[in-house]
C-alpha cells in the first residue's frame, strides 16, 4: 500500500521558517516524527498535522483550512508577541516602528489586516489609512514595506493599490485573537 501524498503549501517562507525555528528551539533535542510533523503544520497556518491532512484530502469530508489557533505556548513566542504588542496603543496604531525584523512583520500583518479586502484604494488612500493607524509619522515606509513584503500590490506607476489575500501568520492572529479577548472582557 502506498503512501498518500499530503501537500503543504506555504504562503510565507520566511514567517513558515521562524515559526519552525521557534518550535524547535523550545523542543529539546530532536522531536519525535509526529511531533515534528505537527510543528510543520503549525508553521504553516493549521492546527496540527491531522488538520492538514484533513484539508488535503476532500474525500475527508472535513476540509479544515489553517486554524488560528496560538503555537505551542513558549516563552520566546510569548516574548515576541508582548514585543509587537507594546508598539501598538490601545486602538491598534503601531506607536514605533519595531527595530527587530521580525518585530516589524508581525507589525505589517497587523497593519495589513485593516485594509479592506478585495478593494482597490489609490496612493492617497494607502496613505490616509497608513497615517491613521501610526504616529510615528513615516506612511511611505509602511506602504513600501507592505508591498517588498508582498502584503500590498501595486500598479507599475503606482496609482492603485490592493491588500494581497494571505493567511496571516500564527504569531499576528495570536496577538489580534489577543487584543479582541481583552476588548470583550
Amino acid at each position: 500500500m502506498s503512501r498518500k501524498l499530503i501537500p503543504l503549501q506555504v504562503s510565507d517562507a520566511s514567517a513558515f521558517a521562524k515559526s519552525l525555528r521557534l518550535q524547535l528551539s523550545a523542543h529539546q533535542g530532536l522531536p519525535p516524527h509526529l511531533q515534528f510533523l505537527n510543528m510543520l503544520a503549525r508553521a504553516a497556518g493549521y492546527g496540527n498535522f491531522q488538520s492538514l491532512r484533513a484539508q488535503a484530502d476532500p474525500a475527508s469530508g472535513e476540509g479544515i483550512a489553517p486554524t488560528a489557533a496560538p503555537v505551542e505556548d513558549t516563552e520566546i513566542d510569548r516574548k515576541h508577541i508582548d514585543r509587537v504588542q507594546r508598539s501598538f496603543d490601545e486602538k491598534l496604531r503601531l506607536l514605533r516602528w519595531p527595530s527587530r525584523r521580525m518585530d516589524q512583520v508581525t507589525a505589517l500583518w497587523i497593519l495589513w489586516s485593516q485594509f479592506p479586502a478585495a478593494t482597490e484604494m489609490s496612493e492617497k488612500e494607502v496613505n490616509t489609512l497608513l497615517r491613521d493607524r501610526h504616529l510615528f509619522g513615516d506612511h511611505a515606509l509602511l506602504r513600501r514595506e507592505l508591498c517588498e513584503f508582498g502584503l500590498m500590490s501595486r500598479t507599475r506607476d503606482g496609482r492603485v493599490y490592493r491588500r494581497i489575500e494571505r493567511p496571516m501568520p500564527i504569531h499576528a492572529v495570536t496577538l489580534l485573537r489577543q487584543r479582541s479577548e481583552r476588548q470583550t472582557h
